[in-house]
């Protein structure tokens, strides 16, 4: 069976994912920049609305995954909340300047997890040696690492995800992510022997708003706030449809 996990930052799109076939959920916000950590509120209802497994990024800031003590902190409470809001798993990366993987906060990570699933994320892709990261994330336990092959798509780095399936075996599930389309879905699959896709399968869709502000911008004067991304339910099952056939 091949796992298709959705990331998502608005609950609208977690019922289009799960309609479209999903079996996996990555709560987060702020897509548009990469994925960041849920708010509290919508990792409870999240919990309480959904009928596949749900994983919440923890991740405190844009940019690079270095990160400093405060920022662990927070990490470290934001999985607490996971936890408390009934999630069943968490997103994580974290490396060192030298972009090796950050055993120390690691460590603090997955013990702070203790009975949730542990994804780590495409931080894998900043690293150094990704060979020895993947011995770092099996020895830690992690259930699996989201990964492009360290392109800037998961097609471009097909090679390297091959590389990675056959490294880690049984023991860690490489997950391709990245550029993901019912276009070239099964053949990521056939050329790196994955099992788990991901996505975020969006659209836009316009506001319902009949007023509409037209000088005041809520951000960068280049994103239009009347223009909504949300997951396609279609782009999920298009996905589906494709490897199915």
């Amino acid at each position: 069976m091949t796992h298709l996990e959705v990331c998502i930052d608005n609950i609208e799109s977690l019922h289009a994912a799960q309609q479209g076939g999903a079996t996996r959920i990555e709560l987060c916000s702020s897509l548009s920049l990469g994925g960041l950590t849920p708010s509290l509120g919508f990792m409870r209802q999240a919990a309480r609305t959904a009928k596949i497994p749900v994983y919440a990024m923890i991740r405190p800031r844009q940019g690079d995954f270095l990160f400093s003590d405060e920022d662990l902190e927070i990490m470290l409470a934001d999985i607490h909340a996971a936890k408390q809001a009934g999630l069943q798993g968490v997103v994580i990366g974290v490396l060192t300047r030298d972009g090796q993987i950050d055993t120390v906060q690691l460590s603090a990570l997955m013990q702070a997890a203790q009975g949730l699933g542990v994804t780590f994320h495409r931080a894998i892709d900043q690293c150094a040696d990704y060979h020895e990261a993947l011995d770092i994330l099996m020895s830690a336990g992690c259930e699996r690492v989201l990964t492009s092959g360290l392109k800037a798509s998961a097609l471009e780095g097909a090679d390297t995800l091959a590389d990675m399936v056959r490294y880690c075996g049984n023991r860690l599930s490489i997950m391709a992510g990245a550029g993901v389309t019912a276009d070239n879905a099964a053949q990521i699959l056939s050329r790196t022997g994955v099992r788990e896709l991901h996505l975020s399968g969006k659209h836009t869709r316009p506001s319902q708003m009949m007023h509409v502000a037209s000088e005041a911008h809520m951000g960068s004067q280049d994103v239009d706030d009347f223009a909504i991304p949300v997951t396609s339910s279609e782009k999920i099952a298009a996905v589906l449809r494709a490897l199915r056939s």
